[in-house]
């Protein structure tokens, strides 16, 4: 999830500059990174837009036609690119695409949200971009809000996935469930006066800090489009829609363990160790509803962001589950 400073804090993390604003020092310059992590970014997706239901929803594609599809889907208020420099390390084996969910990203909004939609939005995706051309289903890899959509997704039509990786996400006990963020629509969404300005305002949601900034400032330079300024000429805003929670059709729970029991699709669970979202309580619940055996994973100093926290590792946790479901194909051979 991101935010801009319009979201609350809480209150443990509201006054420390690390959580608050941590691209801020750098007055608009790109952190330090990595070597790989300029190798990933060098794999360079194919970029574009698949009609689904009257909006343009946004993709981002690596790897050749006719390999395993992996799909990989995003948090609230983030996009694709937070999938950018994790998509390439299974590009050489996968046909790998991103998509920004509708209303966030680069994608169109809508009216009216609604999980289903989300669900079909995904295997529209998928089939447009390549993913069931391979001779065995495409899997899908889904963090937070998505993983939310992907639990539902494999209760709907989980007969047409190979399996399905939830990346910080569980259902949870009622009396634990996330209630929706507070309604600010009578509020307009934020307009800085310029890209260091939008960039210095930055956070992730739920509050935590990162030491990968290169990895934050990243996904920050992602997260804005120009827009009309304040006083004339040309300002920047968050590119995802600020009323999506109150357009949201809530009829389909975000969080359900009818959708875990009726699965019908491999399942696997990877979460941060630190996790805010992701509370033993959490994964007891849902323990209680998923086949014996689920692969369940905690990557170790990671928190709710584990791609942003441990990059690395969440790539070694994906390869591990993906490498030990079976290479099953659409009539069931092997």
């Amino acid at each position: 999830m991101t935010a801009d400073s319009d979201t609350p804090v809480s209150a443990r993390a509201s006054s420390d500059p690390a959580i608050t604003s941590p691209l801020r020092p750098f007055n608009g310059a790109r952190p330090d990174a990595p070597g790989w992590f300029h190798a990933a970014l060098a794999d360079l997706p194919e970029r574009g837009f698949v009609d689904v239901e009257g909006a343009r929803i946004e993709t981002l594609t690596w790897g050749e036609r006719g390999q395993p599809g992996l799909l990989m889907l995003h948090g609230n208020g983030a996009h694709a690119d937070w999938y950018s420099f994790i998509a390439p390390f299974f590009s050489k084996t996968y046909r790998v695409t991103a998509m920004s969910w509708s209303g966030m990203g680069g994608s169109e909004w809508r009216d009216v949200y609604s999980i289903d939609q989300f669900g079909r939005e995904a295997l529209a995706v998928a089939e447009a971009t390549g993913l069931f051309d391979a001779p065995v289903k495409p899997i899908v890899i889904a963090h937070s809000f998505g993983g939310g959509v992907a639990i539902r997704l494999a209760a709907v039509s989980g007969d047409r996935l190979r399996g399905t990786v939830v990346l910080d996400n569980v259902p949870r006990p009622p009396h634990l469930r996330w209630k929706g963020p507070p309604d600010r629509s009578d509020r307009p969404p934020p307009v800085y006066d310029s890209f260091t300005a939008a960039l210095a305002r930055f956070r992730l949601m739920p509050p935590q800090g990162c030491s990968n900034l290169y990895l934050v400032d990243h996904i920050a330079r992602h997260s804005l489009k120009p827009v009309p300024g304040p006083e004339g000429g040309e300002g920047w805003s968050w590119r995802f829609d600020p009323r999506l929670w109150q357009k949201l059709d809530r009829s389909v729970a975000m969080e359900s363990e009818h959708d875990l029991a009726a699965a019908r699709c491999p399942m696997a669970f990877i979460w941060g160790e630190h996790s805010q979202l992701v509370p033993d309580e959490g994964i007891a619940f849902t323990r209680r509803f998923i086949t014996p055996g689920t692969p369940m994973i905690a990557v170790p100093d990671a928190d709710h962001h584990l791609m942003l926290d441990q990059p690395l590792a969440t790539v070694a946790a994906l390869r591990s589950v993906l490498s030990v479901w079976p290479q099953e194909s659409r009539t069931g051979e092997t």
